[in-house]
């Protein structure tokens, strides 16, 4: 990843800080299939910065991370959030990043498009996985969204979102 005009490490502090809001601070404050997915929003943001293949590597091991929390289905974390984070830094060069409701657009679809996969990886078939897929997901969708928006404007003068190339 090619440091902005700004560096690279304001970035990496928000990814950690998304990461211990994902472990630490929603389990107490928002339980329940409806709670944002703060990895999942750190990984957005990393694949609107990032090449493809970076933002699928850095899927992977989001995906691998919560693999290793659920054993059950250990590898449809992984695949979901890869494809997530590749068609997301692909996707970057279609829509404007800098846009916020197409980031919330993003944010949503994404969350979207990973439970999907998660569901129909870990083998519980289309007709239990749309069965599932539900409303809990699209309140995840939701709040997956407004979360990631807020983030953005937090970070949106310290981080930039754009690539030199």
């Amino acid at each position: 990843m090619r440091r902005g005009r700004r560096g690279g490490r304001p970035l990496w502090i928000v990814l950690v800080l998304l990461g211990l809001l994902h472990f630490y601070v929603r389990p107490r404050i928002w339980p329940g299939a409806g709670a944002p997915d703060f990895l999942l929003i750190a990984l957005m943001i990393l694949a609107l910065r990032t090449r493809p293949g970076t933002a699928a590597v850095a899927g992977f091991l989001t995906g691998l991370v919560l693999d290793i929390l659920v054993p059950v289905r250990f590898g449809a974390g992984a695949l979901s959030h890869t494809v997530v984070g590749f068609a997301a830094a692909w996707g970057r060069s279609v829509f404007f990043p800098d846009n916020l409701i197409v980031n919330g657009v993003l944010f949503a679809v994404g969350t979207l498009v990973r439970n999907l996969l998660l569901l129909i990886a870990s083998g519980s078939g289309i007709i239990g996985a749309l069965h599932v897929f539900g409303l809990a997901s699209l309140a995840q969708a939701g709040t997956t969204a407004v979360a990631g928006v807020a983030v953005t404007l937090a970070i949106r003068h310290r981080v930039d979102f754009r690539l030199d190339e």
